[in-house]
C-alpha cells in the first residue's frame, strides 16, 4: 500500500513540475513573441513596418514614363503634447528619384519633452521599395518648452516597385519616450537640431 501511495506521489510532483515547466515555456515564448513579430515584419515588410535605419541612396535610372503618389499622414499622441504637421499632404514621385519632404514638430507645453515618430507604409508590399535616406523616426526626438523643430525626410522609391501600386501612404504616430530611453538619444537630437538649423 506504501508503495501505491509512493508511485501516486511521485506521479503527482512529475505531473506539477512538468506543468510549472510547462507554464514557463509559455510565458518565455509569449514574451519573446512581440519582439520576433517585430523582426519578421521588418524583413518581410508585412503590416507596413519599416526598418529604423538609414539606407543608401541607389543610383538607378528613374522611370520618368510613371508616377507614383506618395500620402503622407500625420497622428498625435495622448501622451504627448506635440503637433507634427508636414510641408505638403501628397507629393507625385517617379520610381527610381529622390525626394524631401519637411515636417514639423512643434511642442505645445511649457515644459521639455521626449517624443518619436514611428512609421508605417500602406500597402504593406511597398515597405521593402521604400528607401528611407534621412529620417527623424530613426531615433527619439527633444524638444523644449514651446520650441519648434524642422527635419526632413529624404527618400527614394525604388524601380523595380510593383506597377499595381500607384498610392503609398506613409503614416507618422507620435508616442512619448519612456525615460530609460532619453539620455542616450540626447546627444543624437542635438546632432539633428544642429543639421536641421543650418539646412534652414
Amino acid at each position: 500500500m506504501s508503495n501505491l501511495h509512493e508511485n501516486q506521489a511521485v506521479g503527482v510532483k512529475r505531473t506539477v513540475i512538468r506543468s510549472i515547466a510547462a507554464l514557463i515555456g509559455m510565458f518565455a515564448f509569449a514574451f519573446a513573441l512581440v519582439p520576433l513579430y517585430d523582426v519578421f515584419c521588418r524583413i518581410t515588410g508585412i503590416n507596413g513596418k519599416v526598418d529604423a535605419t538609414a539606407q543608401a541612396i541607389v543610383h538607378e535610372e528613374v522611370d520618368e514614363s510613371r508616377f507614383v503618389n506618395v500620402q503622407f499622414i500625420t497622428r498625435g499622441s495622448a501622451g504627448l503634447p506635440w503637433r507634427m504637421s508636414v510641408e505638403m499632404r501628397q507629393m507625385r514621385v517617379h520610381p527610381g528619384q529622390t525626394a524631401e519632404v519637411d515636417f514639423t514638430f512643434t511642442n505645445n507645453s511649457r515644459v521639455e519633452s521626449w517624443g518619436r515618430a514611428v512609421p508605417s507604409v500602406s500597402p504593406s508590399k511597398a515597405t521593402r521599395h521604400l528607401r528611407k535616406v534621412s529620417c527623424f523616426c530613426f531615433e527619439e526626438q527633444l524638444l523644449q518648452g514651446d520650441e519648434r523643430l524642422t527635419i526632413p525626410l529624404v527618400f527614394q522609391l525604388a524601380r523595380d516597385l510593383p506597377e499595381d501600386i500607384n498610392t503609398i501612404t506613409l503614416v507618422y504616430t507620435l508616442y512619448p519616450v519612456e525615460q530609460a530611453l532619453r539620455h542616450t538619444s540626447l546627444d543624437n537630437t542635438r546632432n539633428n537640431k544642429k543639421i536641421a538649423r543650418e539646412t534652414i
